[in-house]
């Protein structure tokens, strides 16, 4: 898998959810702050406001898309002077995978999808982390056109379920965010950043190098190896991957292992610790477990007791 597929795959936890609203004038609804949440919402039809905690409001039009990558509280009104409505509950737990519902009066309409995925707060990636509090991207002519795709074909789910909606809503909603990354990343990397993830992803050498560590994480790896894989010295690698990545090549790699350890003990409740521990490249399960319990503050198998109990109360 490449390193963004990677990344939401390893973030997002339980199932995600998603309403079509048709707001009516007047209306406005503030949109409570949700820690260890990411959701999105776009504008299907008509026009309306984005009111952030901090700055302007925001003029919104059909086709916009805006994410808030750390689950930050917002509010949607048809005016920047419309009172916001309190919210009356947490669009990221309560609704199903997918639903549809009217608000406000019977003036114009607006039409909005509103998004949510729940995170696990111990596998935030640094990509998710180095984000704004919030991501708009308008509805630009000929610009994204394959998130623009993907809105109309959710958005057509939504309003027409049909046998199998299931499974589709689901795929859509996993692939409108890897779209809404995409898309982030293409516009950071053309604005010629220096650093960052949108530097990094960008940079051929770079690149290379985090896909062979995602790719193969239990391979023994150096700075040395991962440089020439990347075709450079083993110090203008180092250098290069520190600037760009934020950290070291090898704690980068420590990380995704871990990460990805963490993963499997939560998915895969048949794999014993030990060979979780090879699996992501460590030579000794005592050596794993340290490293685990370090990074996660249990070790490997109390985690794992400790997330199938969530499962079963979630459910």
């Amino acid at each position: 898998m490449d390193v963004l597929s990677d990344v939401v795959a390893l973030m997002r936890t339980g199932r995600p959810t998603s309403v079509r609203v048709s707001w009516r004038g007047p209306w406005g609804k503030e949109f409570p702050s949700v820690p260890g949440s990411a959701g999105f919402q776009v504008v299907l039809r008509g026009s309306c406001w984005l009111i952030p905690r901090d700055g302007d409001p925001v003029p919104l039009s059909v086709g916009d898309v805006v994410f808030f990558p750390h689950g930050d509280g917002y509010g949607l009104a048809d005016g920047p002077g419309t009172p916001l409505a309190a919210p009356t509950c947490n669009p990221y737990r309560e609704f199903e995978l997918f639903a549809s519902t009217v608000e406000g009066g019977d003036g114009a309409e607006t039409v909005t999808l509103c998004c949510g995925y729940q995170l696990d707060p111990t596998r935030i990636h640094p990509i998710l982390g180095a984000l704004p509090d919030v991501i708009h991207l308008p509805a630009t002519l000929g610009h994204h056109p394959e998130l623009r795709a993907a809105v109309e074909l959710l958005a057509g789910e939504i309003d027409n379920p049909r046998p199998g909606a299931d499974t589709v809503v689901t795929s859509l909603l996993e692939v409108l965010q890897l779209y809404i990354l995409r898309a982030w990343f293409a516009q950071e990397s053309g604005a010629c950043r220096e650093s960052g993830w949108a530097a990094a992803l960008a940079d051929p050498a770079i690149g290379r190098a985090l896909d062979a560590i995602h790719r193969a994480p239990a391979d023994r790896w150096t700075v040395e190896s991962l440089g020439a894989h990347a075709g450079l010295s083993r110090a203008g690698f180092a250098r290069r991957f520190t600037t760009l990545v934020g950290q070291p090549p090898l704690a980068y790699l420590t990380w995704w292992r871990l990460a990805t350890a963490a993963r499997i003990l939560r998915e895969a409740p048949d794999n014993s610790v030990a060979e979780v521990a090879q699996q992501v490249g460590y030579g000794s399960e005592f050596a794993f477990a340290n490293a685990f319990k370090r990074q996660y503050g249990l070790p490997p198998g109390k985690y794992r007791r400790q997330a199938c109990e969530e499962v079963l109360t979630a459910s």
